[in-house]
């Protein structure tokens, strides 16, 4: 699933592809992934202008003119590409915004996950996985504060923790495990065991790394691609996901990989021993 550098990479791509455009008409071609019949959909988009692209969390909001705002969730393995308008269109393409100046804006998702909610301006924190959002992974919104505050009230074991979206917002899979390993903590480790010290070093890595991940242009594992269809490169740069068997960068040892939360977890066992506590 892409995660906050990779939803950041497309956000920036299509406003550099597509911010001022005017969407001409709609093609809905699978109606399952929009939250009003087509009809509607195609009639309230006809004619506007692509104003802005803004991104919270994991999702992108599509700023229009007269006050209306697409909330779009790549999930698993949703894209967006810009093409030119009249070229062949790919089986696993979904919805196509016909731009005026000739070009198509198309969102293609191989597993139909993404979704897409046409709502008023204003009104997108409304929207299912919104409501309950977490701060951003900011210098600014993420605090220490905070960051003590709810881990000192939960029991759970950080690496579920760090993926629920109410917690943190933004962080997946991949970047869970990277800056588990950037700070030293197990992924097994209750929440409220961790030091305040782990805390602090914790919060830097996940800006840290968040940041140093867009400027990668995000991780390609599986199928992500940027707006411009381009791979991301922070593949490259990870230190465990992905690396079973293989020497931990810092320490040698063999890296491991378990099921945790029904998620595949990778650590170091020697680097992120769990502390306090019974295996």
């Amino acid at each position: 699933m892409p995660e906050l550098p990779e939803v950041e990479t497309v956000r920036r791509g299509l406003t550099q592809l597509v911010e001022g455009s005017t969407i001409q008409t709609v093609d809905v071609l699978y109606p399952k992934m929009i939250n009003v019949s087509p009809e509607e959909f195609q009639a309230a988009l006809r004619g506007k202008q692509i104003m802005k692209i803004d991104r919270r969390g994991k999702y992108l909001f599509i700023r229009l003119s007269d006050n209306l705002t697409i909330v779009s969730h790549l999930r698993m393995e949703g894209k967006y590409d810009v093409e030119p308008e009249g070229s062949p269109i790919d089986k696993h393409t979904h919805i196509i915004f016909h731009l005026t100046d000739g070009r198509q804006l198309r969102y293609n998702d191989t597993r139909k996950f993404g979704r897409m909610n046409l709502v008023d301006t204003g009104t997108e924190m409304q929207v299912a996985g919104l409501k309950t959002i977490g701060p951003e992974p900011t210098e600014d919104d993420l605090t220490v504060a905070y960051m003590k505050k709810i881990f000192a009230k939960s029991h759970k074991v950080v690496k579920p923790f760090l993926l629920d979206q109410s917690n943190i917002a933004g962080l997946g899979n991949i970047y869970a495990d990277e800056v588990l390993w950037l700070s030293k903590i197990n992924p097994q480790q209750p929440v409220n065991t961790i030091s305040l010290a782990k805390i602090k070093l914790l919060r830097k890595s996940i800006i840290a790394e968040l940041n140093k991940a867009i400027a990668g242009h995000g991780t390609t594992v599986h199928s992500y691609s940027t707006a411009y269809g381009e791979a991301g490169n922070f593949q490259n740069q990870l230190n465990v996901y992905g690396r079973e068997g293989e020497p931990c960068p810092r320490c040698g040892t063999k890296i491991v990989k378990i099921k945790l939360a029904q998620r595949g977890t990778h650590y170091c066992p020697k680097c992120q021993p769990l502390r306090g506590v019974k295996k």
